[in-house]
């Protein structure tokens, strides 16, 4: 089998409400949609969701990059995804979003052609997976608000957004605790918010709140510091920013600088390397989560293989992003189902979605 043709098309999808993280707020979620072409008629199906933040891509880049890449990849073998690696590696370097976008297109293909989905294709043994649901920066007072509509819609952990003001921090927790009780489950994102000593201090005082778990509180390249916290951390310390590759994920674990990993098809370049960052935190003894950005149901779909072929060392996970969409369903119809906290996925070959006219 070979690739004939890579189609992409830019995507906006407005969401609930505007959702406010340490660095950035936004309404709209911006991506691009991949559609890659084979000489079997077998087509696949990915998607590129950059933060510029944290990939340093742009919805633009992301298309020149795949533009730029498209020459070399048509013609190879989409069934052998470290060579499909291999040679975008060699035309651009970094640009994850857009990687992740042409790995996934040809994962879908490979459970096509397999007639399997990608889930069983990666050996998986089960087929639903929870997952939390994010709580952006707001006041006090709509946080918690939505903290308990989220439990009211059978949310079993939350996942507060913080970073920006040690006070309102504290103030968020405290009232988000008070409104759902002590039986669900609470973590927080610091999205490299603070330095170490604010950090360290924040930290202590997580457990008054009944916090679980802690995410990135310090910038991306400050993984001596994560490695400082982690001894100091009452909670769990998980490395977000930190770990874009497995051989990140190699230095943070062997600097133990964190609990858990957190793995981001977006920030990896797809489901490939998001394997091989797993099987780093697996030879540590870490378990992992896999996060998301702004990924429609494409996205989380492949996210969500990951999370069903290692299941053994995931938690709760983070693939929640579309949930905060006014139309969760907006994009591609098909490959997953929601009830409550828990994420189904399609039986049906690769992703299960429906063809999407590009």
């Amino acid at each position: 089998m070979k690739i004939t043709e890579i189609l992409v098309k830019e995507m906006t999808f407005r969401r609930r409400k505007v959702f406010k993280i340490a660095f950035s707020a936004s309404m709209y979620a911006r991506g691009v949609y991949v559609k890659v072409l084979t000489d079997e008629g077998i087509s696949g199906m990915g998607e590129a969701v950059p933060m510029p933040f944290v990939t340093g891509e742009t919805i633009g880049g992301v298309v020149a990059a795949i533009e730029h890449m498209k020459g070399a990849l048509i013609g190879t073998d989409p069934e052998d995804p470290a060579a499909i690696h291999a040679v975008m590696d060699r035309q651009i370097a970094r640009n994850s979003a857009a990687k992740a976008a042409i790995d996934m297109a040809c994962y879908d293909i490979m459970g096509k052609k397999a007639g399997l989905p990608v889930h069983r294709l990666l050996g998986a043994a089960v087929d639903t997976i929870q997952t939390d649901v994010t709580i952006g920066i707001d006041t006090a007072e709509k946080m918690a608000e939505d903290a308990v509509a989220r439990v009211a819609q059978g949310f079993r952990v939350l996942k507060m957004k913080g970073g920006i003001s040690v006070a309102e921090d504290l103030a968020n927790m405290a009232a988000i605790r008070a409104a759902v009780g002590e039986e669900t489950e609470l973590r927080i994102d610091f999205n490299q918010g603070y330095d170490f000593d604010t950090a360290a201090d924040m930290l202590r005082r997580l457990p008054e709140f009944g916090i679980t778990e802690a995410e990135q509180p310090v910038p991306d390249w400050d993984v001596e510091s994560m490695a400082k916290l982690k001894p100091l951390s009452p909670v769990l310390l998980m490395a977000d920013e930190s770990i874009h590759s497995p051989r990140d994920a190699e230095l943070v674990c062997r600097m133990d600088a964190c609990h858990v990993v957190n793995i981001k098809l977006m920030k990896c370049g797809g489901i490939y390397p998001a394997l091989q960052i797993a099987a780093v935190a697996r030879k540590y003894g870490k378990p992992c989560i896999v996060g998301c950005m702004s990924e429609t149901r494409l996205g989380i779909a492949a996210g969500a293989a990951v999370v069903a072929a290692c299941a053994a060392q995931m938690g709760v996970v983070d693939l929640d992003s579309f949930l905060n969409f006014a139309d969760t369903g907006a994009g591609v119809t098909g490959g997953l189902t929601v009830e409550g906290d828990v994420i189904r996925l399609s039986d049906k070959p690769g992703f299960g979605f429906e063809d999407f006219e590009m």
